[in-house]
């Protein structure tokens, strides 16, 4: 077949697949995106609910959502704790100033709308009211990435890293499923200033099969040991990072996988050792390619100088084609067959590590 013909014919397969008359067995899609999912294991989900515990002995917290409450299940706070509720309807820069108010009395506010509508369109509020006055607001930016599919590029939270890594005194966590964005929301409790919580879609795969009572704000989690390479993901990539291990492992490839959960502060240490430790570094984020993990992951190996073949994976500079979830990490190879074969590609231009 002629090159022409080919990337005609690949072309169409994707416009099917996005325009959703593709075959149904062609089309990406997620496991148990059904009914019967538990609610609990809904990262999206979990936050209403632990935080209506939280505030059954913790009177300081309040939360406040811009008409989104059963889309975030922040009704679940509000059902138990009608007096420290408060939807602020369709006016999201008011809520994040409301929250900052708030927060200058002692309260603890948990402020949740969707990531596009935090990072971009209160930007500023996030800066001037709660970052530059060390404000303890937790912004709780739900369905991040691509994870709203067909709403397209208004909708999408790709660009929210790089933001927010750029706001100084803002903490930047990635929640990679329900039980990590538990222990978050317990250990933000206390901490100083202002953070963004970035949350997934809503149907992220388990990663942890409890609230790991280790996790730690600004320090990594190794998850599993390797010499190859280093592959650094957060949020909603590190399960498929994590399966992407396993399979280079059945190849004969060793991937130490770490869960770099917070992105601002970020863990030198953990980026220093796998540069001196493994044979090459990978960095995954379901984001932009410019200004985020990977970015942050590039900065600390130049200033130290740390010379190891690194690539950086995500999605492209680039407004992303519409469809569902599903194909678009298929797409972008960001699930676990895209990110096994980016890491073969590093490894592959530097062979296995000698160490």
């Amino acid at each position: 077949m002629a090159d022409g013909a080919r990337e005609e014919t690949v072309g169409q397969e994707i416009s099917d697949v996005f325009r959703g008359s593709a075959a149904a067995a062609d089309v990406p899609r997620e496991k148990g995106t059904g009914k019967g999912i538990s609610a609990t294991s809904i990262p999206a989900f979990v936050a209403g609910e632990t935080l209506a515990d939280l505030g059954d002995s913790d009177p300081r917290i309040v939360v406040l959502t811009a008409d989104l409450a059963h889309a975030n299940r922040t009704i679940d706070f509000a059902a138990r704790h009608p007096d420290r509720f408060f939807n602020v309807g369709v006016a999201e820069q008011n809520m994040v100033s409301i929250a900052a108010g708030l927060a200058s009395t002692g309260l603890v506010p948990f402020a949740a709308t969707f990531a596009a509508y935090l990072a971009l369109l209160t930007c500023e509020q996030l800066r001037t009211d709660c970052a530059y006055t060390g404000m303890p607001v937790r912004l709780l930016a739900h369905h991040s990435g691509m994870s709203l599919g067909f709403y397209g590029t208004s909708h999408h939270a790709l660009e929210d890293i790089a933001i927010t890594r750029a706001i100084a005194d803002l903490t930047v966590v990635c929640a990679a499923d329900a039980n990590q964005l538990r222990a978050i929301l317990r250990r933000s409790l206390d901490w100083p200033g202002a953070m963004y919580i970035r949350l997934g879609r809503g149907r992220d795969p388990e990663v942890y099969s409890d609230v790991p009572d280790d996790f730690e704000i600004g320090k990594a989690a190794r998850l599993r040991e390797g010499a190859d390479l280093t592959i650094v993901a957060t949020g909603s990539e590190v399960r498929a990072c994590l399966d992407a291990a396993d399979s280079l492992a059945a190849n004969g490839i060793e991937a130490r996988v770490i869960d770099m959960h917070t992105v601002d502060p970020l863990d030198r240490d953990e980026i220093l050792a796998a540069a001196a430790e493994t044979g090459a570094i990978l960095t995954v984020e379901e984001h932009n390619l410019a200004g985020g993990l990977g970015s942050a992951v590039a900065e600390t190996l130049a200033e130290a100088a740390a010379g190891v073949p690194f690539r950086r994976h995500g999605v492209p500079d680039e407004h992303v084609v519409i469809g569902p979830p599903a194909a678009l990490y298929n797409h972008y190879r960001l699930d676990a067959a895209g990110i096994d074969s980016v890491a073969r590609d590093l490894i592959g231009a530097k062979g296995h590590h000698d160490g």
